[in-house]
């Protein structure tokens, strides 16, 4: 039964000083620590310290922006931690999955990420029937159409690969891909 600390900031320039205290004042016997924007897909310490905690173990964090990407990717994270007998905490929010007031807490925020999420397909569908209404196709235009997809075409019966192509446009790989590949 271990207490591990994640501190994280979102830039080099900023100071973890103030967290790392926190968190030792607050118990944390192992604490890791990354310097990387939040929303970035991949964060590998904070993924081998939740590949490390055991069932008894604690996760500490000073504030839950700190842990997750979103407010869905937060609860999904702690849930996965509860599911596997690990507590978490946050000392800025006073959560406490231990305690029955942090569960309460924890299902709240849980239902604040559904509403959220139902609120965006909510959006979605709206904006995808507006634009059926207006006789547009609905979502993101094609990067590669007219002149562009015909250079492609042309590109690509010529022998060149999908990432060449794609380098010469200034697209993504994958756009090439998709546009070639209706």
């Amino acid at each position: 039964m271990t207490v591990y600390g994640y501190a994280r900031v979102s830039t080099k320039g900023q100071s973890l000083a103030p967290q790392r205290v926190a968190l030792r004042q607050a118990g944390v016997e192992h604490l890791v620590e990354e310097k990387l924007s939040g929303v970035a897909d991949s964060r590998p310490q904070l993924a081998r310290l939740l590949d490390t905690l055991a069932p008894g173990d604690t996760l500490v964090v000073y504030r839950l922006d700190r842990l997750g990407r979103s407010l869905p990717h937060l609860v999904s994270t702690v849930e996965d931690l509860a599911n596997r007998g690990v507590s978490f905490r946050s000392l800025h929010e006073n959560v406490d999955t231990s305690s029955a007031n942090g569960r309460l807490m924890l299902g709240f925020f849980a239902l604040l990420a559904q509403f959220e999420r139902d609120l965006i397909s909510e959006r979605t569908k709206a904006g995808m029937v507006a634009a059926a209404a207006q006789g547009r196709a609905p979502g993101r235009p094609r990067a590669l159409v007219g002149e562009k997809l015909d250079v492609a075409r042309s590109l690509r019966d010529r022998g060149y690969s999908y990432a060449a192509i794609a380098r010469s446009l200034g697209v993504a790989k994958s756009t090439v891909a998709t546009a070639l590949n209706p």
